[in-house]
């Protein structure tokens, strides 16, 4: 399993009237915390895209337990609990600066070679940069 945090300050543009986080700004806050994985581990999407790969989004699910609100500091906790196969899934959970849990939910991804357009298996070099944190994984 790959678990890891990223922080972030509630800007006044992502909050409505009542200073509140409108709520689609958690699948971009989502978003932020996986790209961010990838680069801690030394995957970056920019060399993904370079290689001919693209991870569009095929499953949202956000559950919302407390608000966020304008100038909170939230940290995002971003895991990876299976090495992927064509697809690829991402737990997040988003705590403000109580250690407060406001948001918790996941996205799956897809692998699609941009040659062909096709879904497509994990690459080989994105297993390899994965597989050390998934060495005692016997599935796959």
């Amino acid at each position: 399993m790959i678990e890891t945090k990223s922080t972030l300050r509630v800007r006044y543009a992502e909050t409505d009237k009542m200073g509140v986080v409108y709520h689609a700004n958690y699948a971009i806050y989502f978003e932020m915390a996986r790209t961010e994985m990838f680069r801690q581990i030394g995957l970056p999407y920019t060399q993904m895209e370079a290689d001919g790969i693209m991870l569009p989004l095929v499953d949202l699910h956000i559950n919302y337990k407390r608000p966020a609100h304008y100038d909170d500091l939230l940290t995002v906790v971003t895991q990876l609990r299976e090495m992927p196969g064509v697809r690829i899934r991402f737990d997040y959970s988003i705590f403000n600066q109580e250690d407060q849990l406001l948001v918790d939910g996941y996205t799956t991804l897809a692998f699609i070679d941009t040659v062909r357009n096709r879904p497509t298996r994990i690459p080989e070099n994105v297993r390899a940069g994965l597989s050390r944190f998934f060495e005692n994984d016997t599935k796959h």
